[in-house]
């Protein structure tokens, strides 16, 4: 009996993280750069012994699909899409770095070159600090130059280059921050034939036609979880109830 309740407990804190995951998706359908969570479940482990039974676990890694929003064209020239399967460097609000497909980039008020979600953008040796300009533009390298005030449109100075990495062949995993990090802390070297677009973004690739299908499929199987708890209540009262003397 124990083994069935913590089967079907198991099994619904699965699909309660799953079901999380999914809205997370769709949440951030319309978020540029974007990659949807993704939930796969290991095999569930039984304890040898009989006394152990309370061993059981289902347990749940999330992780990033990996394939490639849509782009879409903006003109912007701060705006990047990297090509491939290169990330952008940034650094996370531990320190670390962790890498993003997110490139609709802007200059901070202190002037560090920010991801639209906060994150400084890694150059050759730390955050990309950009001095006053009058222009900015992000070469398809991934070099950033700008015109001085005052400065020959003609003659750009360049200041940095954006840090390009590539995880093929790397242990990565995707964060609770939407970025990707090194499994077990770590940084990818940069990668010199990574590119970008520029004025070019990548969309989510969040399919919502198939999230609401997951997330209906998902809640099925909840249910089906709910039902195998009633059942093992159901049983354990008809035992109870043999077990009761005749008064």
């Amino acid at each position: 009996m124990d083994r069935l309740v913590y089967t079907a407990l198991s099994g619904l804190r699965s699909n309660m993280q799953a079901q999380a995951s999914i809205a997370n998706n769709i949440a951030n359908a319309s978020t540029v750069g974007y990659r949807s969570d993704r939930v796969t479940f290991d095999r569930m482990v039984l304890s040898g012994s009989p006394l152990d039974t309370r061993t059981l676990a289902a347990e749940e890694t999330t992780d990033a699909d990996r394939t490639a929003g849509t782009m879409i064209q903006t003109g912007r020239p701060l705006d990047v899409a990297v090509n491939g399967d290169a990330w952008i460097s940034v650094q996370a609000t531990d320190g670390t770095e962790a890498y993003t497909r997110r490139g609709d980039l802007n200059v901070a008020p202190s002037g560090v070159l920010e991801t639209g979600d906060g994150f400084p953008v890694m150059g050759s040796g730390g955050p990309i600090t950009v001095p006053p300009h009058q222009s900015i533009s992000v070469a398809n390298d991934g070099t950033v130059s700008i015109v001085p005030p005052g400065g020959d449109p003609g003659q750009p100075q360049v200041i940095d280059r954006i840090k390009l990495v590539s995880p093929k062949g790397s242990n990565t995993v995707k964060g609770l921050d939407n970025n990707l990090h090194v499994r077990g802390g770590g940084i990818l070297p940069a990668d010199l034939d990574a590119t970008v677009q520029n004025g070019t973004l990548e969309q989510s690739n969040v399919n919502l036609t198939q999230a609401l299908i997951d997330m209906i499929e998902n809640q099925r199987s909840y249910e089906v979880q709910a039902n195998l708890l009633k059942e093992a209540k159901q049983m354990d009262e008809s035992t109870a109830s043999l077990m009761r003397l005749p008064s």
